[in-house]
Formats: C-alpha cells, structure tokens, sequence
C-alpha cells in the first residue's frame, strides 16, 4: 500500500491525473511500463542539448578566431600605415628628356631620353586638361581618400574567379605606382601601393597628386606625361591643348597604343565622347561646351630615331664632350631633363651641310670620296658649324673628330713658325727647284708637279707650298721643334718627330685635329679649348655647366702675326688664291696628301676659322688615291674651293678684321747666317711676297677654282744659280679613315704635298 501511495504519489502532479484509485493504479502501472521510454526521451533530450553546447562552443570558437584576425589585420594595416613612409620619388617617374639647342637656345637639335617625357609646371595649364583626366579615370578623385573599396573588390573578385590581373586603382594609386614604387602585380605590392595612397592623401594635397600623375602617365606614341603627348599628337604645348584635345588624351589613358586615333579612329571617339559626357555630368563643362567640342585632329606621327641624318653627329659630339669632361654621366643625360644650349649656328650649319655634303646638290663627287668640314670662332674656340656626314646612322664615323687623312702640307706653318722662333727673317731666300736630296732623310724630294721655283723667300714659300724650300727649312728647325710646335698650338694627334719629312704633313690627323692647331694661329698664339656645348641648365633653369673660353697664350704675339702675314699670302696670289674674291682679309695654307690620297685648306680671319678636308678610303678603309673631278687633279685644290663657297657667304655682311701689325725682326740667313742662300742674299723687296706673286702670275697660273694649288715656276727657275738634284725615292704615306699609320718610302715615289 505503501508501494501504492508512492506511485501515486508519483503521478500526483501530471497533468493528466484524475485523482481514482484506479486510474491511479492503471497510470502507476503504465507510468512503471513508460519508465524506459521516458528514460529513452530524456536521452534524446540531453544529446541533442550536448550537440548544441557544442555548436554553440564552435561559433564562439570561430567568432573569436574572426574577431582576432580582424584585430589582427587592423592592428597589422595601422602597423603598416603607422611605419609606412613617403620615399623618394622612382627614377623612372623623374626621368625627363634632356633636349639639345642650337646657339639660340630655342631651336632643337634633339635631345637625349631614357623615356620621352618633359615636367612641366602644371599650374600653367588650363583647368580643363586635368579634369578631364578626373573625369576619365577617377570621378571621385576630389572626395576620395585616396582608394576605391569598391574598385578593389570588383578587381580581387575578377583575379580570384577569373584569374586574371585587374587593378582597381584610383588616380592617387597610379600616382603612388608610377611616381614611387615602378610597376606593382603581385598583391604584396597591391597593398603597399593602397597604404601609400592613403598616406600620400593625408599628405599632399590634389592638385599636386594630380599634377604629378600628369606628368608620369603614358600616353601613347612614346609619350610620358601631358607634355610630350601634345607635342607627339597636336604638334604643341600641353598649355596650349583646346579642351577637346585634352578630352581625346584623357580618353585613351587605360590604352593608349590601341586607342590612338590613327590606330583606332572608332574606338577612340567613343572614349572621347564618354569623357565630355562625364564632364557634363559633373558640371565641369556646360551643355554648349559638350554640344560644340568635335573630334580633334591629331598629326601624323612616325617614330624618328633623333641620330638620324646628320643631326646625329652634332648629338653624339654634344654627349661625348659632356661626358668626356666628367660634367654629367651618361644616365644623367638621358633623365635629367636638362636644356643644353650649343655653340652651333642653325644658319651657318645649314649652310655647311649645303657646300660640304656630296649628296646636297649636283656636285658630280666621285661616289666614296668623304668630306669633313667645321667652322670655329677662334678668339673663344666655340664650333659655329660642321660637317661629319650625311647621316649618322649609316655612317657613324665622324669626318670631323675621328676620321683621319694625311694633312700635308697644312704643316708648314708650324716649321715656319718654328723659324721666325729662331730669329730668321721671311725674306731669307732658299733654293725652291725640283727636286733636291737632302741629307736629313737620304731621299730626294720634288715639288708638286716637279715644278721649280728658283730663288724664292719664305713669304712666296710658304703662300705657293714649295716642298723643297720646307725640307730645306726643317733640317735647321728639326722634325723635333715642327712636332712640338704643332702640339703645343693644340693638335693632339701623332707627330712624327724622327723624320724632316714631317714639315709636309706625312702623318694623318682628323679634320678637328688640324683645326685645334690652326686655331691657335689665328687666335695670336693664344690656345683655346674647341668646344661644341655653351651651356646646360636644370629644369628649373639653374645654370648647371658653362663652357671655358678661356685662352693660354702659348706663342709670341709678334711670331704668330708674323705668320699670320706670310699666310695671307695663300689667299693673295698663292694655292687659295680662289678665295681672295672675298673683300674680307684671309690667311691660309692648302694641303695635299702624298700619293694624292687627301687634299686640305685651312683658312681664318680672326674670328672665324674654317677647314675642309677630302679623302678616299678603300673598301677596307685604306687611304686610296683620290679621283680627277670637276677638273681637280686628285681632289687638289677642291678643299680651297669649299673654302671659299662656305666663307663668301658666312661673312656676308660682317666687317672686315685686320691682323696685327708684324715686325720682323729675324736675320737674313738665320742666327748663324747659313740659312737657305745664307746672309748674303737679302730680299727685302719681296718681304711681302710681291715678287714671287709677279713671277706666279707671269707664269699663267689659273685662279678658277679648279685650278692645282701648286703655282707654276719662275720664268728663272730653270737657269737658277741654286742647285738641283735627281730625282730619288721620297715619303710616302698610307692612311686611312680611321687610323694613322706609320709613313713609308716606296722606291722610285716623289711627293707631291703641297
């Protein structure tokens, strides 16, 4: 009963209990029947509460794994932000081209660049060009801080699902990539990139990440930055674009080389017209401005290598002086943007390239002969203009400052020089017949045409190039004194100082080269550095390099105008009597190779001296003997010809210059009176030449330009008291273009430099 009482007892409380003995009974009963599937239930029950503890403790576990990677990331970004700095500007974002300028400091040569690109000042430009830019490729540049959360997700979403390499970058993270870090990919880089344009964007303001942007973007048709877009597609500066110019440029910026309207005229309206829609839309222009703006047209573009032509040869001389003098490295040529203003004069250079080049005009040139010609101002030694060839590229050899040529008699004026140094007087007489031997090289020796001039002084010596006269002369001077002569006025090229012969110029020396010593003659004896850049400034236009002009006085005024007055001589009546059409006062002195390989002249007033030279190289660059033309005998007197062209129409208008008054005031016969005829024969009334030049004219002698430098002989020649010699091996020379060789005495040769 107890038993009972507790089972009822136990069932008191349920809802379905009715309070009968019975139904207690029967629900005791069902009640200790239903213990195990109530036991079952509650089970049930308290696995399926474990689970969701489970689950519960899992999502915990996983937001608080999520919660920490995102304290993580965000601590991790303001570490990042927080020690991320500003560097400095790439390289490759500041390189600028460096552009070269003729004498006026406005008109280009070329110019030298790593990448085509000019920073400008953008504040000069007018407001439409940059937001046209903003308007193309970043709308919200001006509210954003500097990245674009939905570009980037967009981006990430295409990489990862598409695997391809989107950028989701706004303007400030092209900035930040092209100014900063070079070209990112990987998202490492992506990253850096995203933090840097926040910090940049906390740090500098719009316009000047705009500006910067500007001036850094590719643009198509090898254009960097807005500058040299309008340049290579308008023809103009990026300040003078119209606003439909800058809408087109902006347009193409995601593909500029597929969306050039040459390549692409449809696709790149269509971008054109999306731009002035935009600018529309954000009221950066009016319906009417957007109703009126057209297509523009762009110019024809064709990419030129700037060495081509013979604007090649000035660039590559700029470069090699620059870096040569260890003013400037090659890199810094190529991206520092600078402007280098030369000493050449446009007018003048054309009018070089006009005589001198044998493709300018019909000329009726042997094909192969090569031409060098430079015309300098030797009171500060600038290059006013010059001839290296035609073109660059298919002749890199400069005719000026590398190719080499004998140089004959061009030389003479530095034995001569050599003996007024040594006290002799110009109207010393020597025996001037053809040929003679003499001890000094055991050879005999013939003047040019095997012409004897008989008794002549050194001014008729020196004006009609007798060979005999100089070996004569440089047996008293020495080979030694003519080598360090012509070194010390300025030539830097081998001399022969072994040999007597070296008075007619048996040694090859560049057209630059003979130009250097010349110089220094015609400048007073004061020696100046030739130089082809007057100065390079900075972007900003801070002076950076200035040429030196300064002059070392290495001769005796009085010694150089005494030469100076015998040279005149060549013009008046000698070997480039062809130029003394020219009202303006000349000296000069013609050279002709041995063999007749080459022919020179070298003639100046005193502020402008001008070379020509001429020769013939083999196909393997061996000097061969050049071919009659025109009526010049092997090229001879075709250089004085060139001469008088250039400088009949340099000096058009400039006023004449007179040389300094010369005294002579060396001894007849030398300081030991054994000098030529020796003190006994006194010709002082032809201490200007002017005998010798009747004697030359009675002769016949032509004046055309075609005519033999050399002068015909005296009408006494042949019954001089002066001795005469037979004919015997004398120099010879082989040279080349490109190097100089040693001379060589082939038996049974007479020399003909004159």
């Amino acid at each position: 009963m107890a038993s009972q009482t507790r089972s009822v007892s136990s069932t008191a409380g349920h809802p379905d209990s009715k309070g009968t003995g019975s139904r207690s009974r029967t629900s005791g009963s069902r009640s200790t029947r239903s213990r195990k599937p109530t036991h079952q239930t509650g089970k049930h029950r308290s696995s399926k509460h474990g689970k969701g503890k489970k689950k519960h403790l899992l999502l915990k576990w996983t937001l608080g794994v999520v919660g920490f990677l995102i304290i993580g990331f965000i601590a991790a970004f303001a570490y990042l932000y927080a020690t991320t700095e500003i560097p400095e500007p790439g390289t490759t974002a500041l390189a600028q081209k460096t552009t070269v300028y003729y004498s006026d400091g406005k008109t280009p040569i070329g110019s030298y660049a790593e990448q085509n690109r000019e920073i400008i000042d953008c504040s000069t430009l007018p407001k439409y060009v940059g937001n046209a830019i903003v308007a193309s490729e970043n709308r919200s540049f001006y509210q954003d801080n500097g990245l674009d959360l939905k570009g980037i997700g967009r981006a990430l979403f295409n990489n990862v699902t598409q695997g391809t390499r989107q950028g989701g970058s706004t303007i400030t993270q092209q900035y930040a990539e092209r100014y900063y870090l070079g070209e990112t990919t990987s998202y490492t880089g992506k990253l850096r990139e995203a933090l840097l344009a926040l910090k940049i964007t906390q740090t500098q303001d719009k316009d000047t990440i705009l500006c910067n942007y500007m001036n850094t973007i590719y643009l198509g048709r090898g254009a960097y930055g807005i500058q040299a877009a309008a340049e290579n597609y308008f023809g103009k500066s990026a300040k003078d674009l119209t606003m439909p110019e800058a809408a087109m440029l902006a347009g193409i910026i995601p593909a500029p080389s597929t969306w050039d309207p040459a390549i692409n005229a449809k696709e790149a309206e269509i971008r054109f017209k999306r731009v002035l829609n935009i600018m529309q839309e954000d009221q950066y222009i009016s319906a009417k401005d957007r109703s009126a703006a057209k297509m523009p047209t762009t110019i024809a573009y064709t990419q030129e290598n700037v060495y081509s032509g013979p604007k090649g040869y000035l660039l590559n001389m700029v470069r090699s002086e620059l870096v040569s003098n260890k003013a400037f490295t090659e890199e810094e040529l190529e991206t520092g943007g600078y402007s280098i203003v030369t000493t050449i004069d446009k007018s003048k250079q054309d009018l070089m390239y006009q005589v001198a080049s044998p493709s300018a005009g019909d000329k009726g040139l042997p094909s192969g002969v090569q031409v060098g010609g430079i015309s300098v101002n030797p009171k500060d030694g600038s290059i006013i203009s010059l001839y290296a060839g035609d073109d660059y590229l298919k002749h890199q050899l400069n005719n000026v400052s590398q190719a080499t040529f004998q140089v004959g008699s061009t030389m003479k004026s530095f034995t001569l020089l050599g003996a007024i140094q040594d006290d002799v007087s110009l109207n010393t007489t020597f025996n001037g017949n053809s040929p003679r031997t003499f001890t000094s090289v055991g050879k005999s020796v013939a003047n040019s045409g095997l012409i004897s001039y008989g008794t002549v002084n050194l001014y008729s010596a020196i004006a009609h190039s007798v060979n005999t006269v100089f070996m004569d002369l440089n047996q008293h001077v020495t080979a030694k004194k003519t080598a360090e002569i012509a070194h010390s006025a300025g030539i830097t090229g081998k001399i022969d100082d072994t040999t007597t012969f070296n008075a007619l110029g048996v040694d090859a020396l560049s057209t630059l080269d003979l130009t250097r010593g010349y110089a220094t003659i015609a400048n007073d004896g004061n020696k100046t550095t030739l130089h082809i850049v007057n100065t390079v400034d900075s972007p900003k236009g801070k002076e950076l390099y200035k040429a030196t002009t300064k002059a070392e006085q290495v001769f005796d005024s009085n010694d150089v105008a005494l030469l100076q007055k015998a040279l005149t001589g060549t013009i008046k009546y000698g070997t480039g009597k062809v130029a003394n059409s020219i009202s303006n006062t000349m000296a000069g002195k013609s050279g002709t190779a041995n063999d007749d390989t080459a022919a020179s002249f070298v003639g100046f007033t005193p502020s402008v001296l001008t070379t020509f030279g001429i020769w013939y190289p083999g196909d393997d660059g061996s000097a061969q003997k050049v071919p009659t033309f025109l009526g010049y005998s092997h090229g001879s007197g075709y250089p004085a010809y060139l001469f008088s062209e250039y400088m009949s129409q340099a000096l058009s208008g400039v006023a004449d210059e007179q040389f300094p008054t010369a005294t002579d005031n060396g001894k007849v016969g030398g300081p030991d009176g054994t000098w030529g005829y020796g003190s006994g024969y006194s010709s002082s009334s032809q201490s200007d030449g002017s005998q010798s030049r009747r004697q030359s004219d009675s002769s016949g002698s032509s004046s055309s330009p075609s005519a033999s430098e050399s002068a015909s002989p005296s009408a006494s020649a042949s019954s001089s008291s002066a001795p005469t010699a037979t004919t015997s091996p004398t120099p010879s020379t082989t040279t080349t273009s490109q190097s100089t060789t040693e001379p060589v005495a082939p038996e049974g040769a007479t020399n003909s430099s004159k």
